[in-house]
């Protein structure tokens, strides 16, 4: 599987597991708590399988940026958490330092 695909899988679980981790309340709800645990074990495993081929760097930078991004996106779309001008401008730069690693650095291992 390309490791492009593997990495939006790890971001994907981690975004899940994240959002899992506030709707276990502590982890006194089973069903989210469960989904803590296989989330975050499907991300870890699945950014082990990336580190074959893209240097970690790389590899890290994209998962956490984009994890950050899309978790703080979840919480205000299904949270009511507010953004405002410092976050936006926090996730554009985070954005911004994704495509820099994405068109302007080598990813070969």
């Amino acid at each position: 599987m390309n490791q492009w695909i593997i990495l939006l899988i790890a971001i994907c679980s981690e975004v899940i597991a994240t959002t899992s981790l506030k709707l276990s309340d502590g982890f006194s709800k089973l069903g989210p708590s469960v989904l803590v645990v296989l989330g975050y074990g499907i991300s870890f495993y699945c950014l082990s399988l990336t580190l074959r081929s893209i240097p970690v760097g790389v590899v890290y930078a994209i998962w956490s940026g984009m994890g950050i991004s899309l978790i703080t996106l979840v919480g205000w779309h299904f949270f009511g958490e507010k953004l405002n001008i410092p976050t936006l401008v926090g996730i554009s730069l985070i954005f911004a330092g994704i495509m820099v690693i994405n068109f302007y650095s080598s990813v070969e291992a």
